[in-house]
């Protein structure tokens, strides 16, 4: 590969790639910039045709696998994502769940096994950013915790990425939006005192209120798991709101120009 501009983002399952990146996939591919996405499972724990849940009757992985891959496959055309990469490993499903068991599940896997993969992945496209999870999956699911630390294993490696991001809830401003989304009917949902990101942590905040409506059709399409979602069921100018920004949080960073305050991931590379 060349040396074009690339970014990678490293994420679990289908339906990832959207709600953290899937502004910044819009963006940057409308940019002309190459645009990678690394999906590690293939989403067996979720929601069966016909809304069953993992562990109901007739809640059946294989026809869950299909289901979800072909919605990312939607999903990635929507966003413009140019390449998509199956790790293909087993859905670890919730902290807690029989899933965790099997030894095929990605949460079992090794790190450095699943990191060598990436690492091949990582010399082929040569991305200048990468993007994935946080420490704690940022929100504790084993496998996005597993994402997190074959991206970090696979970028020491190969020593290739300039920068590496983790995505970010702003914890202030979400606390406040989820209370003015509640007192209007449109969520039920309460987030634990400790839910997002200090803001004082986020170092990047990128606008892509241009691509809302492109991100919210990229959710539609995972609409097998829409139950999930509660995004889909508001108004658009509420999505426009919740949507428009996307947050992270810069882990590593060897170009100098960069600020330390960005509103460009690619700040310091172009």
């Amino acid at each position: 590969m060349t040396d074009r501009p690339t970014i990678m983002a490293v994420h679990a399952h289908p339906d990832d790639e959207v709600i953290g990146t899937g502004g910044i996939f819009a963006r940057y591919a409308a940019e002309g910039i190459r645009t990678v996405l690394v999906t590690c499972t293939n989403g067996e724990q979720g929601d069966a045709p016909g809304g069953i849940k993992p562990g109901e009757p007739g809640h059946d992985e294989s026809a869950v696998r299909a289901l979800r891959l072909g919605e990312l496959r939607e999903s990635a055309a929507i966003l413009g994502i140019e390449h998509v990469e199956l790790l293909g490993y087993r859905d670890s499903g919730m902290d807690g769940w029989d899933a965790n068991q099997d030894p095929g599940a990605f949460r079992n896997v090794p790190v450095e096994q699943a990191a060598a993969r990436l690492a091949d992945l990582m010399r082929h496209y040569r991305p200048q950013v990468v993007v994935t999870y946080d420490e704690n999956g940022n929100y504790g699911h084993p496998d996005h915790i597993q994402a997190n630390r074959i991206a970090l294993a696979a970028a020491a490696a190969t020593d290739i990425p300039d920068k590496l991001y983790y995505t970010a809830i702003p914890r202030e401003s979400s606390r406040e939006m989820f209370e003015g989304l509640k007192a209007r009917g449109l969520v039920d949902f309460e987030p634990p005192e400790d839910f997002g990101t200090p803001m004082d942590r986020i170092t990047t905040f990128v606008d892509v209120a241009a691509h809302v409506q492109r991100k919210v059709k990229a959710l539609e399409a995972h609409g097998s798991q829409s139950d999930s979602v509660p995004f889909l069921r508001m108004p658009f100018e509420f999505q426009q709101m919740i949507f428009a920004t996307e947050s992270f949080v810069r882990h590593f960073n060897r170009v100098d120009a960069a600020p330390a305050q960005e509103t460009d991931l690619f700040a310091g590379l172009r």
